[in-house]
């Protein structure tokens, strides 16, 4: 069976060029390449999120970040499941797996998976949840269907486990997973984060996927959004720049840094006028470049929230353990050990701005040693590179 028909709006938009294009990244010279844009990622200068308090409930934004960001509620229990979500408050990682999110996906990813028996066992296991064939999307293609939305997230959850079990099968892969002691991911790699981690089964973490490339994509249809990349700003000034798009576009346009990515590299997204204003108003406040992404919709903003319930419904119905290690949430970049909070973050996670600049550097200041990326691409190492250049970071595909 093939795929469900995709709507033209979950296809990359032909007049917007991906950031993690080949064609892209080769049509410049290396020591020209502004730094990768993303669609799934945000740093705030302070160690502590604005509007968050160390245990993730909210606060009252600063003046200067309530005037341009859609606020959120990123409310993640009671005292006593706070209570509950301490196990690993004082972790120290030293080996890391990172996952890669929505964007990673290239036609070809999966192929050598086949030639170990347990990943290609999980691509099978994928057809069943799925109801059609995700490795001949991911083999063969079409590109505009493999980009969209609704299949994109599954097929990078499912690749990149499988690229877990290509590791596990090289000599001395199994004593590598046994010494990963943090994981995390960007955005969708967050549930393949908390799958390694044993915090949900393959089969649940899928349908969990596919349900939320499902209602983002739902979301997305719903309102006339985007999201753009602004590279050579640091992150203050991109506020500054929201909060002057902001000031020329109505309520329903407005737009918020979405994506904290890597210095240099952040995402704003909101309605589509207020993403034009950002574009047209971007060269004034000195920024190299902006790169429309190629996404559905605004992302990990308030667009989101059509998905939100949808979200909480499939959570609820879905059986999460404390995880084995520390799965750090792209919400607050902190890990959480009750499954009551992981499943609250996690149906706040799409309308949430992505930590991960604030996720990576921290990981690095308590001392991390090794990182392994698995999935498709390169573009998690690139990321990291950008955050430290020193940092030690290997790809393992699949």
């Amino acid at each position: 069976m093939r795929p469900p028909s995709i709507s033209s709006r979950a296809v990359l938009a032909p007049r917007f060029l991906s950031p993690l294009s080949p064609v892209y990244l080769a049509a410049r010279p290396l020591r020209d390449r502004a730094p990768m844009a993303f669609a799934s990622v945000a740093l705030v200068p302070s160690a502590r999120l604005p509007g968050i308090s160390a245990h993730g409930s909210l606060r009252s934004l600063p003046k200067n970040l309530s005037r341009s960001r859609v606020s959120t509620s990123v409310s993640v229990g009671s005292r006593a499941s706070a209570a509950e979500d301490t196990l690993f408050l004082d972790y120290k990682p030293s080996c890391a797996f990172l996952f890669p999110g929505q964007g990673a996906q290239t036609v070809g990813m999966g192929v050598e998976a086949q030639s170990v028996p347990a990943a290609a066992d999980l691509f099978k296991k994928a057809n069943d949840v799925l109801g059609f064939n995700l490795l001949d999307v991911c083999t063969n293609g079409p590109k505009e269907m493999l980009d969209s939305t609704v299949i994109s997230q599954p097929a990078i959850y499912v690749t990149s486990l499988a690229a877990v079990e290509v590791l596990r099968a090289r000599d001395g892969g199994q004593d590598i997973i046994d010494s990963v002691d943090v994981t995390c991911g960007l955005s969708l790699g967050e549930y393949t984060a908390l799958a390694f981690a044993g915090a949900f089964s393959f089969e649940d973490g899928l349908k969990l996927v596919k349900l939320r490339g499902e209602a983002m994509q739902d979301a997305a249809d719903a309102a006339s959004s985007a999201m753009v990349s602004v590279i050579g700003l640091d992150s203050e000034k991109v506020q500054l720049l929201c909060d002057a798009a902001n000031e020329e576009v109505d309520e329903k346009d407005k737009v918020q840094i979405a994506n904290f990515l890597c210095p240099g590299n952040y995402a704003v997204s909101g309605g589509l006028k207020g993403v034009e204003a950002v574009e047209a108003k971007a060269k004034s406040f000195k920024a190299r470049m902006t790169v429309r992404l190629a996404v559905a919709g605004a992302f990990h903003t308030i667009f989101m929230e059509p998905a939100v319930s949808r979200l909480e419904a499939a959570l609820a119905a879905t059986e999460i353990r404390t995880p084995k290690i520390p799965v750090i949430s792209n919400v607050d970049a902190q890990p959480h050990s009750d499954p009551d909070t992981i499943k609250k973050i996690l149906a706040r996670q799409v309308t949430s701005p992505v930590q991960w600049e604030l996720t990576v550097k921290t990981l690095l200041s308590k001392g991390l040693k090794k990182s392994y990326e698995l999935g498709p691409g390169k573009v998690i190492a690139g990321i990291v590179k950008r955050i430290n250049k020193g940092a030690d970071i290997e790809n393992v595909g699949a």
